[in-house]
């Protein structure tokens, strides 16, 4: 974790505790940090797991192991470690992945392709074996700690913990969701981002539980962008212990599984607006809202183009409101747009219309709204009713301070 806050911080929550979700952590000493960069999560027999993971083809074998784990449905422990992503390090990264699983389950007495790992750091080191074993020694024996603790753990550049929750009301039961996350930069939407979980003590199936998660990503990780860069470690998984009683959801058929989708959807948008909260140099959190594209994907593709030009980005970190450059990131998005139908503006306020600048257009209401820290594009390409809003944070000198400076 960084010692410097970002602005546009958020303070953890208050998140309840979950039951049959037991969090620990440890000291594995991945790196030379005085702080405990190792987490464990125990869970409950029967818990059930989804996942997204990310679609950079160099992945760690840890997302390799997780997308075949998943499909099983069943989870009894979750370790991750912070420090050293165990990416691009061959059939060592591999051995060092299964150990863990090997050692976790044999304390569980459990199948070992039930316990998750996630690990996250510098790329092309190879996990060390001995420090995973101790580590995991000392968090199996550790006294339960809050998820704030947790989330600090699997934290690296992160500024800031970042946690949510949300309840459903099913019946006369009701159902939590707590969650953690980690990100801060090489973030991009090609699932999932950054390390994220999700607990609830609700009994969800497997496969009703995928969907879900398939769906909030969708809408919320895939939707954000710090620096168009996609990790090679980005995993979300959510976890559901079946402990709050409630009548197992199969599907949206079943009484109160829409409440829930509901629930996931907002933690799930919670955890992906702190991850941009956090972008390495942030100074603004910037929302790119696109209405009247020819469908709801070819919005957000375009709202992409908008939030990861560097131009765009830079503009809004020096206050200007060049809307030029956003006209110019509508353009190479290779989505359909036509110039004469195409309006931009900024909070609220339109400076471009059906391909024009507005006559009697003032810009230092413009100018006022992107001095604050939260900053809205709009875009209108006026071709039909798909829409979409991609968030993303301005681009400032800290980002290269903060990358020039990751390995030293």
């Amino acid at each position: 974790m960084s010692d410097a806050v970002s602005p546009l911080a958020r303070p953890f929550p208050a998140l309840p505790a979950i039951a049959g979700a037991t969090p620990r952590i440890a000291r594995a000493g991945y790196k030379d940090w005085g702080r405990c960069d190792l987490t464990y999560v125990e869970l409950a027999e029967g818990t059930a797991v989804a996942g997204v993971f990310t679609r950079n083809v160099c992945c760690s074998s840890e997302v390799d192991l997780g997308r075949e784990q998943v499909k099983a449905g069943r989870a009894r422990a979750l370790v991750v470690n912070a420090g050293n992503s165990n990416a691009f390090t061959g059939y060592r990264g591999r051995e060092a992945v299964e150990a863990i699983m090997a050692q976790v389950a044999d304390r569980l007495g459990c199948p070992a392709d039930e316990v998750f790992v996630s690990s996250t750091g510098v790329i092309g080191v190879p996990l060390p074996k001995d420090k995973a074993r101790d580590g995991i020694e000392a968090a199996l024996i550790a006294q339960p700690c809050s998820w704030e603790d947790a989330a600090r753990t699997i934290g690296t550049t992160d500024t800031f913990t970042k946690g949510a929750m949300a309840t459903a009301v099913i019946g006369e039961t009701t159902v939590t969701l707590a969650a953690i996350i980690k990100g801060s930069g090489m973030i991009a939407p090609d699932m999932a981002t950054m390390l994220g979980y999700v607990f609830t003590d609700a009994a969800v199936a497997p496969a009703f539980l995928q969907q879900c998660l398939s769906a909030a990503n969708r809408a919320t990780f895939s939707c954000i962008t710090v620096d168009s860069d996609t990790s090679t470690s980005d995993t979300v998984l959510a976890f559901a212990t079946g402990q709050a009683g409630n009548a197992p959801f199969a599907g949206f058929d079943d009484p109160g599984a829409d409440a829930f989708a509901a629930a996931l959807h907002d933690v799930c948008r919670q955890l992906a607006h702190l991850v941009v909260r956090d972008g390495e140099g942030a100074q603004k959190f910037i929302a790119v809202a696109v209405s009247g594209a020819v469908s709801d994907d070819s919005a957000r593709r375009v709202g992409l183009s908008i939030a990861n030009s560097p131009l765009v980005k830079t503009a809004i970190a020096g206050e200007d409101a060049n809307w030029g450059r956003v006209v110019m990131a509508v353009g190479k998005a290779g989505e359909p747009a036509d110039r004469d139908k195409l309006s931009i503006g900024f909070g609220g306020i339109w400076a471009a219309r059906e391909g024009q600048p507005l006559a009697d257009y003032d810009e230092a209401p413009v100018a006022a709204h992107l001095k604050g820290q939260d900053v809205t594009i709009e875009v209108d390409l006026g071709l039909g009713e798909g829409r979409a809003t991609v968030w993303t944070c301005d681009l400032t000198h800290g980002y290269i301070s903060i990358n020039a400076d990751y390995r030293s």
